[in-house]
């Protein structure tokens, strides 16, 4: 499950890293492109949620060949694109393939795992993600200078073969094919449970730097900093090292401080409201002047952003049991990509207008908005 949420952000984060080719090649606008990257996350908002529950149906082994042979055949079909909407298609079939990635991750630590070593178990599962972007520009880097960006999206089509190849085989795990539910009936989830709205807040406004980062670093580098599209595969691996470091920093954190006796919900509290500090930084990235710098300070953005994944979900789990797993799983990921969808395309406008410390202040501001909801709606729980 590692693996495959690092081949999901392997293929989508091509787009991002060879943006500054794309979009000249393509003539389209960087308003265009938020457009374009508002399309796969509408539609990943859609397919978490659904691939969620056909998962919680299905089962993991069937659930997660599906989903990977669609977005499979979604990410090779972008080498076929000529311009902003055969792009856009083709990027919203992605997104709804890879909208079962998180919802399988947390399907399999639920059925696989001991409650005692689910948070670092789920840190383990969703860290493919930010291990994938760490590796999209050192990987497909030198296979788009020597074949091009229609080759790399080719490239990543293979990528996906293999891995339905080896899941094929590890699938077979009796735990995978026939999951173990907790006994009694699984609490439903309500719409009107303002928990879940505190729970989609927390998710979709505390993890949008992550997608701003992602979909706007390599922009910011190009027209700001005067990087090429080589010297920007040098270092854009080090923002999403920042994330991966945070999900085992927060996971680990959280299993400890749950088990020194902190009630679960206090703990994510604490936690979530040191992230609401550590994200202010993010606005300063437009008063630096060095490339140093500024790694620096969107590494800390990505480390930070992992604490309004982690934690939140783990309070979700806890209040509505593993059997919806999968479903908070989707519902999570879901309303991230939702967030991406609204703000992309504003952030968008904003760097064709030339607002970049707008931008970076508002991308710094929403996880202090989701934490004060998140907060509000569950100042009497306790799980």
């Amino acid at each position: 499950m590692l693996l495959v949420s690092l081949i999901s952000y392997v293929d989508r984060n091509t787009l991002a890293l060879l943006a500054p080719t794309i979009l000249r090649e393509t003539s389209l606008t960087a308003e265009q492109y938020g457009w374009v990257i508002s399309a796969f996350s509408v539609m990943y908002m859609i397919g978490n949620p659904v691939w969620g529950r056909l998962l919680d149906k299905l089962g993991l082994r069937l659930g997660m060949n599906l989903a990977v042979s669609v977005w499979t055949v979604a990410s090779a079909v972008h080498a076929a694109t000529t311009g902003f909407w055969s792009l856009a298609v083709a990027r919203g079939v992605l997104g709804f393939g890879e909208g079962a990635t998180f919802p399988g991750g947390l399907r399999a630590v639920t059925q696989t795992l001991p409650p005692a070593l689910q948070a670092r178990g789920m840190a383990v599962a969703y860290s493919g993600g930010s291990m994938g972007a760490i590796l999209t520009p050192i990987l497909m880097t030198p296979v788009a200078l020597l074949w091009g960006w229609r080759g790399a999206f080719l490239f990543t089509g293979l990528i996906g073969v293999a891995w339905l190849t080896l899941w094929f085989f590890v699938s077979r795990r009796e735990d995978v094919r026939r999951p173990v539910e907790p006994p009694g009936e699984a609490p439903g989830i309500r719409l009107r449970d303002p928990r879940l709205w505190g729970f989609i807040a927390a998710y979709s406004l505390g993890a949008m730097p992550i997608g701003f980062v992602l979909y706007s670093a390599s922009l910011y580098l190009n027209r700001v900093l005067g990087a090429s599209q080589a010297d920007i595969g040098k270092v854009l691996w080090i923002p999403p090292l920042g994330w991966e470091t945070g999900y085992f920093f927060w996971g680990w954190l959280l299993d400890k401080m749950v088990a020194r006796g902190v009630e679960r919900t206090a703990a994510v509290r604490r936690l979530m409201f040191a992230g609401v500090l550590l994200s202010l930084p993010l606005a300063c990235v437009t008063y630096v002047t060095s490339l140093e710098a500024t790694m620096a300070l969107l590494f800390l953005a990505m480390f930070v952003t992992v604490g309004f994944v982690v934690p939140p979900v783990s309070h979700g789990v806890a209040i509505y049991t593993t059997a919806n797993a999968g479903l908070i799983a989707g519902i999570g990921a879901g309303s991230f990509g939702a967030s991406v969808a609204i703000f992309m395309p504003l952030f968008g406008r904003m760097f064709d207008q030339s607002r970049w410390s707008e931008a970076f202040l508002i991308a710094a501001l929403l996880p202090a908005v989701g934490f004060l909801i998140w907060s509000f709606v569950n100042r009497r729980t306790r799980v």
